[in-house]
């Protein structure tokens, strides 16, 4: 580490907790004497708890900052009269100062390359997270309802700052669609559980307090004061940091560390699942913004306005989906899917390869038949479609969207899908591809051998017998691949429940 003299002038630091002097080459960290929802530094015993309780678990990724704790002797005389012995002393945490210069965030603010050291933290962090405890009392922690009883404490700290300082229909969005979230996916946070994902983790991870060195990058600053905010899912741990980068305006660095830490992690959880925590984080510093406001900081607000902005982003992008791809055949259902499924990330599931697959024949296999016989017959159909929802249900309550293609022409069939997007707590979308009748037979008549067998005069039957469809988005296929893709991309990026929100960018996790 290098560091030039600027960065041995005195100053002074203040957040909302605590107050660092730095002085030579070395920081001295005090707490305040405050007291919210959570935490309570009211008197000399408790905040020398917290700076025992900081030591020890700092020096747990960087043990060579944390040196060590010292008392600071408070004057008895309020009048500044010299005095023989001082007041009660109060404890201080002694650190070796880091260079101002070499701070992620100012990194990252000024435009200098970080991409190494995002990498070099992505795999400490990974590291971290293998080696950190765990246990039944760490696990508690991390279960679907610990998170939802988070969230829930923290919309009841952010409820006297709606209409002051927040928007309440942003407010009211983020608890909704995060509830959403949550209310379907036990099956995914039980397997988070079961594959070890839950750890005790650093818990504030941010890029103010993440230092790029010669030999490697430090975290400091782990959250101390209360154990159960930082007995977290590893990918909540890092979304964190993700969550900030994208605040200081590099959405592109924020997905760039998740995909590493992933790489080096080997974890599988779904797109949805870092969109959620990256939300979760950033309603968490909305909330410590509107407490300094509340602390007298007028800039405060600005900024809880900017993270809840931010988070409503990730909540709406991270929904989860059930997509239904209809239409009759030649109309293009099939590559409009697949675009989707690519486009999103989400789970293709076809009709034509189940059925076959239920039947025991190869995907590849032609299995032609007249309309509603064969494979075709109405209890072929009907298990068919059972199957595709369940396979559906199953992906969703694990954070997958899904994308499923059939030709959808009953309503009943359509009505047991929306009741698993219900059940599962999905946005339904629905889609029904249409193009001129000529089009779709040429279509037919042209297309190589698939797992698709319908014929054009299968297809004009199936027309005769189709439902109505009125609550699908039409999207017309008869011009080009993209063009429909693009109108399907709108529906999709419409069905969760908005509200009004700051524009910025996105970091979509890879």
């Amino acid at each position: 580490m290098s560091a030039g003299p600027a960065a041995y002038d005195p100053s002074v630091r203040e957040t909302h907790v605590g107050i660092v002097f730095l002085v030579g080459d070395r920081a001295y960290k005090i707490k305040k004497a405050v007291h919210n929802d959570f935490l309570d530094f009211r008197t000399a015993d408790r905040r020398r708890a917290a700076c025992r309780r900081e030591l020890e678990l700092n020096r747990r990724l960087a043990p060579d900052v944390y040196l060590g704790i010292s008392e600071l002797l408070r004057p008895a005389d309020p009048d500044g009269r010299p005095v023989a012995h001082g007041g009660p002393t109060e404890p201080v945490v002694v650190m070796r100062r880091m260079p101002d210069d070499r701070r992620l965030a100012t990194l990252v603010t000024t435009g200098a390359p970080v991409s190494a050291d995002l990498r070099a933290l992505a795999r400490t962090m990974a590291r971290f997270h293998a080696g950190a405890e765990r246990g039944d009392p760490v696990t508690a922690d991390g279960t679907r309802d610990a998170l939802a009883a988070r969230w829930r404490s923290t919309f009841d700290a952010l409820a006297p700052y709606a209409g002051p300082v927040l928007d309440p229909a942003v407010v009211g969005a983020l608890e909704r669609l995060a509830t959403r979230f949550l209310d379907g996916r036990g099956p995914l946070f039980t397997d988070r559980i079961a594959h070890d994902r839950v750890v005790d983790g650093h818990g504030d991870l941010t890029a103010a307090d993440v230092f790029c060195l010669d030999d490697g990058p430090r975290a400091l600053d782990c959250l101390e004061f209360d154990d159960h905010l930082r007995h977290v899912d590893g990918l909540d741990d890092v979304a964190f940091l993700a969550m900030d980068l994208e605040r200081l305006g590099r959405p592109d660095l924020a997905t760039d560390f998740l995909d590493a830490y992933v790489e080096f992690s080997g974890d599988p959880a779904p797109a949805a699942l870092r969109h959620h925590y990256i939300a979760y984080r950033a309603v968490v510093r909305a909330k410590v913004a509107c407490l300094r406001r509340g602390q007298g900081d007028p800039a405060a607000a600005a900024d809880a306005v900017q993270h809840a902005g931010l988070a409503l982003r990730h909540l709406e992008r991270g929904a989860v989906r059930l997509a239904l791809v209809g239409g009759l055949p030649g109309t293009g259902k099939s590559t409009l899917g697949g675009g989707l499924a690519d486009r999103f990330g989400a789970v293709l599931l076809g009709a034509d390869r189940v059925r076959k697959e239920l039947a025991g024949i190869d995907p590849a296999d032609p299995a032609g038949a007249p309309f509603r016989q064969g494979l075709y017959t109405a209890a072929h159909t009907a298990a068919t479609y059972a199957e595709l929802l369940r396979r559906a249900a199953m992906l969703l309550a694990r954070g997958e969207s899904v994308v499923l293609d059939a030709s959808w022409t009953d309503a009943g069939l359509r009505a047991a899908a929306a009741d698993v997007a219900r059940r599962t707590g999905s946005d339904l979308v629905a889609l029904h591809c249409q193009v001129d009748s000529a089009v779709a037979e040429h279509r037919i008549a042209g297309r190589a051998p698939t797992g698709s067998d319908a014929t054009a005069a299968v297809a004009r039957e199936m027309a005769a017998a189709a439902d109505p469809w009125p609550q699908a988005c039409p999207v017309p296929t008869g011009t080009t691949p993209a063009a429909a893709l693009a109108v399907a991309e709108r529906a999709w990026s419409a069905a969760p429940a908005r509200a009004p929100r700051p524009a910025g960018p996105v970091a979509v996790p890879g």
